[in-house]
């Protein structure tokens, strides 16, 4: 049985996530940034709880820590935990860094997360990061990765979707041979969960079909050795073509690291 680590476990499709796989005898790590509904979580599948608000950077250095110390070995890194589009005429959100919101709970936080847990994950020797991700991408502007010029809730997430995505890509390239593989994937359009209950939109797909197609990115043997993918449901897709691009990649990587140092507490 692996060790499996999930943000957002305690709602939505994480929360899913968590049911589905403590129920088939894995060892979970949830995460959430709601004490109650974290608690109810780790009640309920005898997961080791570890809460965290993604949108501080030291909370995610923090999670990784403690993750890194209570699991014994990480061997699956689900990094679900997101912002969606906001209430309808929501203006401008930061997190608590000073970072625009959506940019930092859905790729910085991934993005560090991610970095600062490689050793453990390295030491599986074959294992997995799954980032979920969206089919609703939209280019990002580097020379305006707050969007301090025009901002639009719906804009936003689309691009630090965009940016998780190419992430997941470098991230591919650069664990290549080593065991550890990077994937992406759209779960499901619009499923019944929080996120898009605050946008106001309607559902489109179930959570099961989410939960689906999320599972087989964890856990199934067929994509063992599978990296650098995205997935809409269960069928390799193509992103949008700027995240294939190199150079944009190393851009949005050095600018990336910029940020981080800029807000890393000694």
């Amino acid at each position: 049985m692996a060790n499996i680590l999930i943000t957002g476990a305690s709602d939505g499709l994480g929360r899913a996530l968590a049911r589905e796989l403590a129920a088939a005898g894995h060892h979970l790590v949830v995460h959430g940034r709601d004490a109650g509904r974290l608690a109810g979580i780790a009640r309920e599948t005898g997961a080791v709880a570890i809460r965290a608000d993604l949108s501080s950077l030291d909370e995610v250095r923090a999670l990784a820590a403690r993750a890194a110390e209570h699991a014994d070995g990480i061997d699956v890194l689900v990094n679900n935990a997101g912002v969606g589009f906001g209430a309808p005429g929501a203006g401008r959100e930061l997190s608590r860094d000073g970072y625009e919101l959506r940019l930092a709970v859905n790729y910085l936080a991934p993005y560090l997360l991610t970095r600062l847990l490689l050793p453990v994950l390295h030491r599986s020797g074959c294992a997995r990061i799954v980032n979920v991700a969206s089919a609703g991408q939209r280019p990002v502007d580097l020379d305006d990765l707050m969007m301090e010029r025009e901002y639009a809730g719906v804009e936003a997430y689309r691009r630090s979707k965009l940016a998780l995505i190419a992430h997941t890509f470098d991230l591919a390239d650069e664990l290549a041979g080593s065991g550890v593989t990077a994937n992406c994937l759209h779960p499901a359009s619009l499923m019944p969960t929080a996120m898009v209950r605050e946008s106001r939109y309607g559902t489109i797909d179930s959570l099961e079909q989410g939960l689906h197609a999320t599972l087989r990115l964890i856990v199934d043997p067929d994509l063992e050795g599978v990296t650098g993918r995205y997935f809409n449901g269960t069928q390799p897709t193509r992103a949008l073509d700027q995240a294939y691009d190199p150079a944009f990649r190393a851009r949005l990587r050095e600018r990336t690291e910029a940020l981080l140092l800029a807000r890393h507490s000694p």
